[in-house]
């Protein structure tokens, strides 16, 4: 499925060497009697990502997970396990999903780790925000661009 490895370039400390990947992280309900929402998410980062986007030497992953309690809703302590789960990923870049009441969870994990939380903005602002990173190229530190461009 999706590579999680960052293959031998480093992102934050290390900085982006050729050819590096980054991870952009989905959290919403991925199963249950109503995911539509969820699995709409998804869908829409990959396409607009594409999954493997290529620009330069950047190359963008999506990795969708799971916040689901089976049932179609989220809980807490997925949303929780999501965000830690991005933050041992040394290519994450992004966070994206869950209602407000979730990201109160998650935000403060992946920011505390340097990523960026992406689900307060709109679907399409989201993508926007990593495609123009992306776009960019030659970060030596995508994560960081990342950010920035969230709180420029």
């Amino acid at each position: 499925m999706v590579a999680l490895a960052f293959l031998a370039a480093g992102c934050g400390e290390g900085g982006a060497a050729s050819g590096a990947q980054v991870t952009a992280y989905v959290s919403a309900p991925l199963g249950g009697a109503d995911v539509g929402g969820g699995k709409a998410l998804c869908r829409q980062v990959r396409e607009a990502v594409g999954d493997g986007f290529e620009e330069g030497d950047l190359r963008v992953e999506v990795t969708c997970l799971d916040a689901g309690d089976g049932e179609g809703g989220w809980t807490l302590a997925q949303v929780g396990a999501n965000a830690r789960r991005a933050t041992e990923d040394s290519a994450a870049i992004a966070f994206i999903g869950e209602p407000a009441a979730a990201r109160r969870q998650s935000r403060p994990i992946v920011e505390a780790a340097g990523i960026a939380e992406l689900g307060g903005l709109g679907r399409r602002q989201a993508i926007a925000t990593i495609l123009a990173v992306s776009e960019e190229g030659g970060q030596s530190d995508p994560r960081q661009a990342v950010l920035d461009a969230v709180e420029g």
